[in-house]
């Protein structure tokens, strides 16, 4: 599937076989390229408003004008079509991008009704995907 850079839509990153992942069970990753916006609550109560770049039901990538410090535990509140989900997350090594820092995180409690929202959104945005290629959009 080609991507457009100037796209907002989400588009599935690869989900590897089971010869490629070598017993090891990824779940799937959807690029949301900034269409989902998170509210990130610091340890001092202050708030920080990024967009997540990338999401999985275990963790993904937040884009930032000034990275956070690698380790942080974080709380996380977004809206995912008509659910907010909040959860505890671990901020990973930030890289460089050219308009502000990607971030990687992990979730650290994520519930498990919260888990089963946010894999059966994640999958509604794939069933999007899906049908915005076949209408050529």
């Amino acid at each position: 599937m080609a991507e457009e850079s100037n796209s907002t839509a989400p588009v599935v990153a690869g989900v590897a076989s089971g010869n490629e992942s070598k017993g090891v069970d990824r779940p799937f990753r959807v690029k949301l390229r900034g269409s989902v916006l998170v509210l990130v609550r610091l340890p001092n109560r202050r708030s920080v408003r990024a967009a997540f770049h990338q999401l999985s039901t275990t963790g993904g990538v937040i884009h930032f004008e000034k990275p956070l410090d690698e380790k942080l535990e974080v709380e996380l509140i977004f809206h995912i079509r008509e659910t907010t989900i909040r959860s505890k997350a671990q901020m990973l090594f930030p890289m460089w991008a050219t308009l502000g820092w990607m971030q990687p995180f992990r979730f650290v409690d994520l519930s498990p009704a919260d888990h089963e929202i946010l894999d059966t959104n994640l999958k509604s945005f794939l069933g999007d995907v899906a049908k915005a290629a076949v209408a050529g959009v």
